[in-house]
């Protein structure tokens, strides 16, 4: 009797060692998003100088590598532990990671689509902001040319919004070589498409539309597809959650039939 009333309760070898091969590969990849973000700071010699991380007067996109994988670190850490040990704790602590994240998720999408128009201007004083910062960080500089160039535009709302920047501005004080210009992303590689400005009698073509109303038009294109990626992790972390869960009443189901 006893030895059936064990297979009644045995953990399910299918279930652990799935979760412990797909946390596996999530923490290694968490991994790999560390050790890019460290190798940056490192080169741009931040690792040495703790204090400069609050220097920059924009976004560090070294943040996005060192944040992503230290959450992917830490739940790839806990499941994968969790499962091979049949430790209940990492794997309720599995569970709750993740479904904070799936709750925090939920939340900035119903408030990113209630609060439209403040996401809006948030995001316009963010690209602003780091036009400002443009020289300041050469990751910085890459991602605002990548965004320009992907989404053909230039400025939050247009090329004027270059002026804010100390080498670009058109003030008569700026001594720069780059004054009344805008930087190389901002620059059609379509003539077709191009419109003709002129500053300080230099004829160039240049995107006149901003990037927040493209990323609005790219979404808006894009909906179904940016929609659909959106449910499948929903839907992954909520598969997630319950096979830890299930790994979690089985393994207290056997220790209990001990």
């Amino acid at each position: 009797m006893s030895g059936k009333h064990y297979k009644a309760h045995e953990v399910s070898c299918c279930i652990k060692y799935f979760i412990f091969g797909f946390n596996i590969i999530f923490w290694l990849l968490g991994v790999a998003f560390l050790g890019i973000g460290l190798w940056a700071w490192s080169e741009k010699g931040v690792l040495s100088n703790i204090s400069s991380i609050t220097d920059l007067g924009g976004f560090d996109p070294v943040w996005l590598f060192l944040v992503v994988g230290g959450v992917m670190f830490v739940l790839g850490f806990a499941g994968c532990i969790g499962a091979l040990r049949e430790n209940t704790f990492l794997l309720k602590f599995f569970s709750v990671f993740l479904g904070i994240i799936f709750f925090l998720e939920l939340t900035a999408g119903v408030l990113a689509f209630v609060f439209k128009d403040w996401i809006k201007d948030q995001l316009n004083f963010f690209i602003n902001n780091n036009i400002r910062a443009y020289r300041d960080d050469i990751d910085l500089q890459n991602l605002i040319d990548f965004t320009q160039e992907y989404w053909e535009c230039c400025g939050a709302f247009g090329a004027d919004d270059w002026n804010l920047n100390i080498y670009f501005n058109c003030t008569d004080s700026n001594p720069s070589r780059e004054k009344c210009g805008v930087p190389f992303s901002c620059c059609t590689k379509d003539p077709a498409s191009a419109v003709f400005a002129q500053d300080s009698e230099q004829n160039t073509f240049i995107y006149v539309k901003g990037c927040v109303p493209q990323f609005e038009k790219w979404l808006q294109d894009n909906l179904t597809v940016v929609a659909g990626i959106f449910i499948g992790i929903a839907l992954l972390q909520i598969f997630g959650i319950c096979l830890a869960q299930n790994l979690v009443s089985d393994i207290e189901a056997v220790r209990e039939s001990w």
